[in-house]
């Protein structure tokens, strides 16, 4: 058996890195035999910081076998060529599109650091949505529901919360959830609470084995994580979705990220910014 290649990353931006790091994950996801040890560096924004990065790859490269990766999204173009001559294998995402962007529209970017400020509206929307997914948590209250654009359902520890703060960080929606009761899965009706609402409801299910060991962490050897308290309500969950045509999807497999698109395609719901 061949040993496991290893490689230092570098996702190396002038901003958060967000977006040097979802598209060099992308790439590094067709690789499953390589285990990647991945270090962010956001905010490299001037000359010195610049530098000092290099210094710290070219550590790196002189103490590992195999030179480090850089994914870089970085505008300016005074920091980026510093960047470049780092002992590295360096992808510019920039480099990569900004320039046929460039030649397309015909005419010369900007090459320069945005601010999140530059659009209010933008992060006014984000920031509302996310203020609305904190307060409608994990059925907390049914106040405005009214405005929610959905309202994820299903039993504890299935990925409601963690699915709706993305959906409202990344796409602007309001989206509360609320989580299914022992009560609420013995009755045959909906929990009272989301009745009015039915229009919004998506489901969310999950393997029960998965569910088990995702309890077990919480609290373990309890009634609350025995595999059969979690295959009886995964199954009668289930049986709800299905009694009241609730659309609903499995999380046992996807990705925060996926569940967030297969939701808002089946939803028909659109991004907000």
């Amino acid at each position: 058996m061949t040993e496991q290649q290893q490689r230092i990353v570098f996702f190396v931006s002038d901003r958060t890195g967000i977006s040097a790091e979802g598209m060099g994950e992308a790439l590094l996801e067709q690789f499953e035999n390589v285990k990647f040890k991945r270090i962010s560096e956001p905010f490299i924004k001037t000359a010195e910081k610049a530098h000092e990065l290099v210094a710290k790859i070219n550590q790196m490269a002189e103490e590992q076998e195999h030179r480090p990766i850089v994914f870089s999204s970085v505008a300016n173009d005074e920091v980026l060529e510093i960047v470049k001559k780092a002992n590295a294998l360096h992808i510019s995402f920039f480099d990569a599109f900004l320039g046929e962007m460039e030649r397309e529209l015909g005419m010369t970017a900007r090459h320069e650091v945005g601010s999140r400020f530059q659009n209010i509206e933008r992060y006014d929307a984000r920031m509302e949505a996310v203020n609305f997914t904190l307060n409608h948590d994990d059925g907390v209250s049914d106040k405005d529901f009214k405005q929610a654009d959905v309202i994820l359902v299903g039993v504890s520890r299935s990925g409601k919360t963690p699915t709706c703060l993305y959906m409202a960080l990344q796409y602007g929606i309001r989206a509360a959830n609320y989580p299914l009761t022992p009560d609420d899965l013995d009755s045959n009706d909906l929990p009272r609470m989301l009745k009015p609402y039915k229009h919004k409801l998506f489901g969310l299910t999950i393997q029960p084995e998965r569910l088990h060991d995702i309890r077990q962490e919480r609290r373990p050897d309890s009634t609350y994580s025995a595999i059969s308290t979690c295959r009886n309500e995964v199954e009668e969950a289930q049986a709800m979705f299905r009694r009241h045509n609730i659309p609903f999807t499995n999380t046992t497999s996807k990705s925060v990220e996926e569940l967030a698109v297969s939701i808002l395609q089946a939803c028909n719901l659109k991004r907000r910014f």
